[in-house]
């Protein structure tokens, strides 16, 4: 069935300046984790840190994405530039998984040399650091709903949320009864969140990039509803895929009957309403042939 991304759209300028805001506020977070982190000791914090640094990053690359996605279609790019937001996001979720891997590294490390930490300054910057976590999330869960590149950036946000309410615990803990084993613990656990996350949503970034068919289509159903059209005698050289994360297309060679040649306009305007109404598929492209001129051989699916 159609996709629901149509009910949440948000006003193009008015989600520029969100992002341009939750960037800012991310830089200047960064700075202050980064500079208390050393100060304190705390491997935790600097993880904290660091993933807020990839938010900005991430940030910076998604308000891009998202000017250059505006763009129109031009001889160069027919297609449009829609698919600027998709690359984003990989690049996005490819540098958290790259962050994550690297905090796993030095937590182990931190296993091996425990160091000592001001506790008091862990808990008072990561205090700060939810507050400004929770507020750049808000920025940006709007749009979250209806852009993978701004929800890579969300989700970046929220999972630096986690990691300061993580971060706060290991510092109570140090300062109540000095385990400092627990601060590579707490970064241990942001990077599995963060791997996890990241993991479980570059998969569909992945698959729009490799021209894989939509998954909230039926393939099957949609070929079912093409057969069902009057006139038609058969389908193949299907080939399924989403233009951009919004937008499903279609492009495919039709048989029409014997003796409805007449009606092949017809036939081929009434598949496009049915792909339409029916599976929300508004980019067609039919090639018709008539059932003495059949491919030879053609799959079902692709060539």
């Amino acid at each position: 069935m159609a996709h629901g991304h149509h009910l949440h759209h948000v006003d193009p300028e008015s989600g520029d300046f969100r992002v341009a805001m939750a960037v800012g506020i991310n830089l200047v977070l960064t700075l202050a984790q980064v500079i208390g982190g050393i100060l304190s000791g705390s491997l935790a914090l600097i993880a904290d840190a660091l993933h807020n640094f990839s938010d900005a990053i991430a940030l910076i690359i998604a308000f891009f994405a998202r000017k250059i996605a505006r763009r129109p279609s031009n001889a160069e790019m027919t297609f449009g530039y829609g698919r600027a937001e998709i690359v984003a996001a990989l690049i996005n979720y490819t540098t958290l998984i790259v962050l994550g891997l690297y905090l796993i590294y030095e937590a182990i490390f931190r296993f091996i040399e425990p160091q000592g930490i001001d506790g008091w300054m862990v808990v008072i910057i990561a205090g700060i650091a939810l507050v400004i976590d929770a507020a750049t999330a808000a920025l940006t869960y709007s749009m979250s709903k209806t852009s993978v590149n701004i929800r890579a950036a969300f989700l970046h946000n929220v999972a630096d949320a986690l990691g300061s309410i993580a971060v706060i615990v290991a510092g109570s803990l140090i300062i109540l009864f000095d385990w400092r084993l627990v601060d590579p613990i707490v970064t241990l656990g942001i990077a599995v969140y963060i791997l996890w996350m990241s993991f479980a949503e570059i998969g569909r970034v992945i698959r729009i990039l490799m021209l894989g068919s939509p998954p909230e289509i039926d393939t099957g159903a949609v070929l079912k509803s093409i057969h069902e059209v009057e006139g038609v005698a058969g389908v193949h050289h299907a080939h399924f895929w989403l233009m951009d994360e919004h937008h499903s297309s279609i492009d495919t060679h039709v048989v029409v009957e014997s003796g409805a040649w007449s009606r092949a306009d017809r036939i081929k305007q009434a598949i496009k309403r049915a792909l339409r109404d029916s599976h929300g598929i508004e980019h067609s492209t039919i090639e018709i042939e008539c059932s003495n001129h059949v491919c030879d051989d053609a799959p079902v699916y692709g060539h």
